[in-house]
């Protein structure tokens, strides 16, 4: 049981610790302004692509519960991401949405009736804080809109994971395909109004930029997600997405040179240990159900 459940956590940990690679794809391998076609791109096709494989469409109420948590999970998410991304610095960004795991804490609280807890409620600052150390510069310029739309994206992405545990999906993998081509099609007016489609033309390094974020960025880490939030609790869930800043400047000390300091690297620990806090049982729920099958025997 213990494994399984360790299983469970990395392949769902997997998911987020994949998006940190997606700064590094967009900025070496897509075309560049395109921030919107690239949400485009990483959801459509995935989700057209899974539905090819489940062959399976929604019924009933899950017509519209796949377009509001597509809407929340991937198209306004994806929108308010790009948005922050270029109107903030990504460590104002990151850290923003370092508090996703406190806002489905209290989410969950109020539509799932879980406890919030102290433990959590320090965990998720300590999270916060080691983001802050992680990614934020003491030199970064502040935007209303751009904190608007970083603030909007969190609240976005916790409520999608806390309505999806709420809604447990009867086709798991079907529905991470509806909710992805729900999610494409209310970005892809968006982008035909505001960015068009390139002039140039693609290369075959856009092509293969595209090709990641489509089968590792999309159809493979959402099915991942949405099948830990199934298994898991959403709090859980949430915490792993911490993941996504330590990836992304991992790979950017690898692959491009940059440096790290020790408050960065201070920052990675305390993210590491709030990880590994948020996923630890508490010991009062062992005790109980221990005691509660001492009483059966």
């Amino acid at each position: 049981m213990l494994r399984n459940r360790a299983g469970v956590i990395l392949l769902t940990a997997l998911a987020p610790a994949l998006w940190g690679t997606t700064y590094y794809v967009t900025t070496q391998f897509l075309p560049p302004d395109r921030p919107l076609l690239a949400g485009v791109a990483r959801a459509l096709p995935a989700g057209l692509l899974l539905l090819a494989v489940t062959r399976r469409l929604p019924q009933g109420s899950w017509w519209w519960r796949s377009l509001v948590l597509g809407t929340l999970n991937i198209g306004a998410s994806f929108a308010l991401l790009f948005v922050a991304a270029y109107r903030l610095p990504g460590g104002v960004a990151a850290t923003i949405g370092a508090l996703q795991p406190l806002l489905v804490a209290a989410l969950s609280s109020g539509l799932l009736g879980e406890r919030l807890s102290t433990r959590t409620v320090l965990t998720g600052l300590a999270g916060v804080a080691g983001v802050s150390l992680l990614v934020l510069r003491a030199n970064a310029q502040l935007d209303a809109l751009g904190l608007l739309a970083a603030l909007g994206n969190t609240v976005a992405m916790a409520t999608g994971v806390v309505l999806s545990k709420r809604w447990p999906s009867p086709a798991p993998l079907a529905s991470t395909g509806w909710q992805l081509i729900a999610g494409g099609l209310v970005l892809l007016p968006v982008t035909l109004l505001t960015e068009g489609l390139p002039s140039d033309g693609l290369t075959g390094r856009n092509l293969l930029g595209y090709g990641y974020l489509t089968l590792v960025g999309a159809a493979l880490t959402y099915a991942l997600w949405f099948r830990g939030i199934r298994r898991l609790a959403p709090t859980q869930v949430a915490f792993l997405i911490l993941l996504s800043p330590l990836v992304a400047t991992l790979v950017g000390w690898l692959a491009l040179g940059q440096s790290l300091t020790p408050a960065q690297l201070l920052g990675a620990l305390v993210i590491v240990a709030a990880l590994v806090l948020a996923q630890l049982r508490p010991r009062r729920k062992n005790s109980k159900q221990k005691k509660e099958q001492l009483a059966c025997v």
